[in-house]
Parts: C-alpha cells; structure tokens; sequence
C-alpha cells in the first residue's frame, strides 16, 4: 500500500497545493480562472493534439477497449439517471446533468498521470485512445440527452446543429480533431513549431492539477449529500467494475485492460460541473461530487491498482 501511495499522492499533493493556495488566497478567484483557462483552452488542447499527431492511430482503433470502456460509461450515466429520478425524486433535466456526472470520469488529469506513474510512460498507448474521442463522445451523449428533454413534445431538427456547435467551441475537442487531421493526413509539421507545441504541452497537466485545486476549493459540500453520495458511487464502483468485467470478457492486452480500468476508475471531471453550469441544473450536486470523489479516489485508485494485474 505504501507504494501505491506513492504512485497516487504525487498528484494529488499538487491538487493539494492548489487547493492551499486558493485557500490562504495566495491565489485568487481571477488568478485560478485565468490558470485554468491557460491549461484547458491552450496547453491541454496542444498536449491532446501533440499526442493525437503521434498516435498509431491504427494500432489504438481497438473496438474492444473502446467497447469495454465506453459501455462502463453509458452504464454510469445510465445509473445515474435512474436514481436521481426514482430514488430523489429530481426533474429530468437534473436527472441528465447528475448521469454526466457518472459519465465523464477524470481521464486527462487524474487518469494519465497515474496510469503513467503507476506503469510508466510507454504504457499510455490505450489512455491516448481513450482520450481521443472521451470528449467527443461524452458530450455528444450529454447534450443530445439534455436536448430531448429540453425539446420534449417539440422538434429535434435543429438538434443535430446543437451538438455539433457546443462541441467544436470545445478547445479540447479541437484540439484532438487538429491532431488525428495532421497525423491522418501526414502533413509535416516544422521542427520549431512542434518543439514550441512541447513547450506548451509539458506545462499542461502540472499546470491543470495545481488549477484544479483552486476550483475545488470554490465549491465546498452543501446540500444534496445523498445524492451526491449515489453519484459518486456510480462513478468510482459502477463504472469501473463494469469495465473490469468486460475488459476481462474481451480479453483485452494486459495494458490497454489496466488504462481502461484506471481511467474508469477516476472521479468525476471537472467538464461533470461545465456541463451542469452550460445548463443551470444539478450544479451543487456536480460541485460536490467532482470535489468529494477527487478526495476518494485517493483510496479508490489505490484498491485498483493493487487488484491490477
């Protein structure tokens, strides 16, 4: 345990750190938002399409890892919409906000940097697979759910124009689009611009830890605790058991089996609270839980990594 701990604390001490900073107002409100907005609108972008540039994108299609994985996430998300409905009692459109929240797990900032610590650089093959359409996936299964309910009784037409609007003004969306275009296409890519995209793109998950901790230190645990409780559960059991079952019934390489786990495995990203916030529902709910399931999953991770292979 020991060891594994310290595989997992690193991470979280620099969340830590932020969240002291935030704390002691060594950092302020602004400084935090300006942070996160380096390290989600730029330096993340240009790490997710570095990674995407250099990715075997044949060697990475693998249905059964996307299978696997991404059944575990409809699964949250599923789960979560059926007990905030039937168990709390919440409206539809909060019902759909808390299933994102069991949907999207933390894959880029809690889940690369432990699967990389736990099993080393050369192991993140099946992570960047993952990453490559998470987003993509993610928030095209949210918004066209919020958009039926929103448009219950009405027309869809517009529907399809919607989605694809909210995300292609995701600077991470792009930022993976831009990179499986240029590693598609093999359009070379001068040295000194790739070298200032590097740059960029080693501040990017330090820089996003450190800002994460800012952000959570906003959103202090009021109200809903149950709710909040159910969610986190679906998002730290339901979902990773469901992909452990199905990794294992797919046979899935011992390395794509472990990154798919461990990224099921994380809490709730903090896209779990954009997304309530881009709809003005379940938003404490979302705030709490990405803030408590952070927290546990200092102890979550650490059991899935000892039942790993």
């Amino acid at each position: 345990m020991a060891t594994l701990l310290q595989v997992v604390l690193p991470v979280f001490i620099v969340i830590a750190f932020g969240y002291a900073a935030a704390w002691r107002e060594y950092f302020s409100k602004a400084a935090v938002d300006a942070l996160m907005t380096f390290a989600q609108g730029f330096a993340i972008p240009m790490l997710l399409f570095r990674s995407m540039t250099q990715l075997d994108l044949a060697a990475s299609f693998d249905p059964a890892l996307w299978g696997a994985f991404y059944t575990g996430a409809l699964s949250g998300f599923a789960a979560g919409i059926i007990g905030a409905r039937f168990l709390f009692k919440r409206e539809w459109e909060d019902c759909i906000a808390i299933g994102f929240i069991g949907l999207f797990s933390n894959s880029l900032l809690l889940g690369l940097p432990i699967t990389e610590r736990a099993y080393g650089a050369d192991a993140l093959a099946a992570n960047y697979a993952i990453i490559a359409i998470h987003s993509p996936f993610c928030y095209a299964v949210g918004i066209t759910a919020m958009e039926i309910v929103k448009n219950r009784g009405g027309s869809l037409a517009k529907l399809p124009g919607k989605v694809a609007n909210a995300m292609l003004h995701n600077a991470l969306i792009v930022g993976i689009l831009a990179g499986i275009a240029v590693n598609v296409t093999n359009l070379p890519l001068p040295t000194v611009f790739t070298e200032a995209v590097d740059l960029m793109a080693r501040a990017a998950l330090p820089t996003a830890l450190f800002g994460l901790g800012g952000v959570l230190y906003r959103y202090k645990p009021e109200g809903d605790m149950l709710t909040v409780a159910y969610i986190v559960g679906v998002s730290l059991i339901v979902h990773p058991v469901v992909v452990y079952l199905l990794g294992g019934a797919f046979n899935l390489p011992t390395d794509s089996f472990r990154s798919a786990v461990v990224t099921a495995a994380m809490a709730p990203g903090v896209n779990a609270f954009l997304f309530a916030s881009m709809y003005g529902h379940a938003q404490r709910v979302a705030a709490s839980a990405v803030l408590i399931g952070t927290a546990a999953t200092v102890v979550t991770a650490s059991i899935w990594l000892t039942i790993l292979p």
